[in-house]
């Protein structure tokens, strides 16, 4: 017998759980379609280059005008490296602009405009939710194949990541997940507390994608790599799709997405925390 109500989570893609219960999931679909709206556009400049404007921060400039973010404030990022990557994304599209492709730029207007107005405390409780219901911390009883599949795959994360913080976390069976000690939940709000707002935007949005944040833990200390962490966010999927097979094309769609989404969330976080001016010119001729 599969997981049910919470645990069809891991089965569905966790849609049942995410849109009734997680409060990350609500608001970065709000957040989503917010720095989103239009999903095609046609290309209307040549060429995007990068400035240094007040106070130290980084413009991204479509041709001669500054990118601005859907709320109307001018787009600024805090570094180099993060302006360079977000023009990046601007300069590879052609005919028509995908702007859900663009992920980096979708989580700077998000950091930029923070459209359901939080702070740091509320992101980090948000996140600190998440833990009680985490992907890897739910197991099945049956089949015994499955049982072994997960014991073999997230064991291993789990006693990374509890070496890792001095925490204890666990795993059960039981619908209501393991319960989480007030001293791990303490030492993971003081360890989320050292990231700044963008950082933890892009915490988020990668906890978004594997469900776990255990495992978006693991890919932001390069525990883990993204098609490491990919693979076992969907390890029961994975499993019934090797048992029964699929539509070849729509899960390798899956996939590919649900990797470029992390990695983007990824590289988010770890630009966020850059200080250092990237010395190189933005785009070759």
């Amino acid at each position: 017998m599969f997981r049910t109500l919470a645990k069809l989570h891991s089965h569905f893609g966790n849609a049942f759980y995410l849109r009734k219960v997680c409060p990350i999931y609500r608001r970065c679909r709000f957040a989503s379609k917010y720095s989103t709206t239009t999903t095609e556009r046609k290309r209307f400049y040549q060429d995007v280059s990068i400035s240094q404007g007040e106070g130290g921060m980084f413009e991204v400039n479509l041709d001669q005008r500054k990118l601005k973010t859907p709320g109307g404030k001018l787009f600024t990022v805090p570094n180099e490296a993060m302006a360079i990557a977000v023009a990046t994304e601007w300069d590879a599209q052609r005919d028509t602009l995908k702007f859900y492709t663009m992920h980096l730029t979708t989580l700077c207007n998000t950091a930029l405009d923070n459209p359901t107005q939080r702070n740091k405390d509320q992101m980090i409780n948000a996140a600190l939710k998440f833990l009680e219901t985490d992907t890897v911390c739910y197991r099945v009883e049956e089949p015994l194949a499955l049982v072994e599949l997960q014991k073999n795959e997230w064991d291993p994360v789990l006693h990374w990541i509890e070496n890792r913080y001095d925490v204890t976390i666990g795993s059960s069976y039981n619908i209501l997940g393991p319960e989480i000690p007030d001293a791990t939940k303490d030492t993971f709000r003081q360890h989320l507390n050292s990231y700044n707002f963008w950082s933890l935007t892009g915490l988020e949005y990668v906890i978004t994608q594997l469900k776990s944040i255990v495992l978006s833990l693991g890919v932001i200390d390069r525990h883990l790599s993204v098609q490491e962490a990919v693979l076992l966010s969907r390890l029961e999927e994975e499993y019934q799709i090797r048992r029964w097979g699929s539509v070849e094309w729509a899960h390798d769609y899956d996939m590919y997405e649900l990797r470029a989404r992390t990695a983007a969330g990824a590289l988010f976080v770890h630009l966020s925390s850059e200080s250092s001016t990237v010395k190189r010119k933005l785009l070759q001729d």
